[in-house]
């Protein structure tokens, strides 16, 4: 059960817990200093920064905060994958699951704020336990005056005005206590962070989001997006259905076919492709949390389209070149496109790129595995965070920053492994991606 605590909503408030976690990590990091010189632990040659208490410790201040703060904790457990030590990465996975939930209080003064004085009047049932905590907002259950069973999002107070602050705060703490590479530019990364965090604190935004994405998918049946209810809505408030269903990690038991798990686990892979090459629109957040199932109708419930971005013909035409490159080993061309992209500077020597594209083809491994490539039994996360580490830290100086938004674009495809993977799931991902490929290519 998540617990409850007052939201920090002004930024002196948000800026002193910062303060008071770069307190408590430079303990940790001094009493980890001791225990090496104590023990002459000559193993531990890595930062004293990051170790599996301070991420722990920051979990749990970054939780309580929630907003922007939580969400780039949230970011740095899974893009933190190739650039954390995987203990320290794994403590911070915490943040995917829930943060702590408003105060009643502070609930209160919220939907006052959002419906005005006497707002439980609209509402003919309110269940004040929420039933999911996120970064942003927290999610209850409510029957309008009509009869209307919804599910409102309601955001924590003074998280959206606290954004870019938050932000800059948690970039320059992140670069004192040294859990970033030195060397890492950050620039455009924070700033692409603020733009999407600012678009996920906006609940109109996000509606008209839902709304879209439910036409795109329309002749999908097997996946369900819930309506929105527009005079619930506010920019504060996001009323949609509320649609009953299984998390979908129940479906991780052995007791689950195997069949239903691989159809479950292609039809998401299928998604991420369509998404990506097809809508150009991808819901860039894949927490499982994000996903139900229901048992009766087999259909996959989509939730949660705050953090949706949009791509480029010309950027996901070049993804689809490089992808099929990779597919076929032509490293030419795979070259080119990685460079177009940004993944690799005009003047890389020869060594980085080979460097980068063993990386790429590592990471696109179910893309060019041949048949069913079993996401169960694979170890490629481990293999590509390894891969990734030994990259941002090798001190090389040819390094060149892709752009940021494909920061979000492999947060995405992560999570999709990751969703595969735990359900282990067997899917012909080159089969289901090619079609794809080839209409992005043909303009399609």
């Amino acid at each position: 059960m998540a617990k409850r605590s007052r939201v920090p909503a002004s930024r002196l408030g948000r800026l002193a817990r910062l303060g008071l976690t770069a307190g408590e990590l430079a303990a940790g990091g001094l009493s980890e200093q001791m225990r090496r010189l104590r023990d002459k632990d000559q193993e531990s040659d890595g930062s004293i920064w990051l170790t599996p208490g301070n991420a722990r410790r920051l979990a749990q201040r970054l939780a309580s905060m929630r907003g922007a703060a939580m969400k780039m904790g949230q970011l740095l457990s899974m893009e933190g994958a190739d650039l954390l030590p995987r203990e320290f990465a794994d403590a911070l996975g915490v943040l995917r699951d829930a943060g702590d939930t408003m105060t009643l209080t502070q609930l209160r003064r919220v939907l006052g704020r959002a419906y005005g004085r006497g707002w439980e009047a609209r509402f003919m049932d309110f269940d004040y336990f929420p039933l999911a905590a996120a970064s942003i907002g927290q999610v209850h259950r409510a029957r309008s005056v009509d009869g209307r069973d919804m599910a409102l999002k309601i955001q924590y107070p003074g998280v959206a005005r606290s954004i870019g602050s938050d932000i800059d705060n948690l970039a320059a703490f992140l670069r004192l206590a040294r859990l970033v590479p030195a060397e890492l530019d950050l620039k455009e990364f924070v700033r692409e962070a603020k733009r999407q965090l600012r678009q996920e604190a906006d609940y109109e935004a996000e509606a008209s989001y839902l709304e879209r994405y439910a036409a795109l998918i329309a002749d999908q049946p097997e996946f369900l997006v819930p309506g929105v209810h527009r005079d619930y809505s506010t920019r504060q408030v996001l009323a949609m259905d509320y649609v009953a269903g299984e998390p979908l990690f129940t479906l991780e038991s052995k007791s689950v076919p195997q069949a239903l798990r691989d159809e479950i686990g292609a039809r998401m892979e299928s998604l991420v492709f369509r998404e990506l090459f097809e809508f150009r629109v991808v819901q860039s957040d894949p927490n499982f949390a994000n996903y139900l199932y229901q048992p009766d109708t087999q259909r996959i419930v989509l939730l949660d389209f705050g953090s949706t971005i949009e791509l480029e013909q010309g950027f996901t035409q070049h993804y689809a070149r490089l992808a099929l490159a990779l597919m076929e080993s032509d490293w030419s061309a795979a070259r080119d496109h990685a460079m177009a992209i940004g993944y690799l500077a005009p003047d890389a020597s020869e060594a980085f790129v080979d460097r980068i594209l063993a990386v790429l083809e590592l990471v696109c491994e179910p893309l060019c595995h041949p048949g069913v490539y079993d996401f169960g039994g694979s170890d490629l996360m481990q293999r590509a965070r390894s891969a990734g580490f030994d990259l941002a830290f090798d001190g090389t100086d040819e390094a060149s920053t892709p752009p940021p938004i494909t920061l979000f674009l492999h947060r995405k495809l992560m999570g999709s492994f990751l969703l595969c993977h735990r359900l282990g799931a067997r899917v012909p991902v080159a089969e289901l991606v090619r079609p794809y490929l080839q209409r992005c290519i043909d303009g399609g």
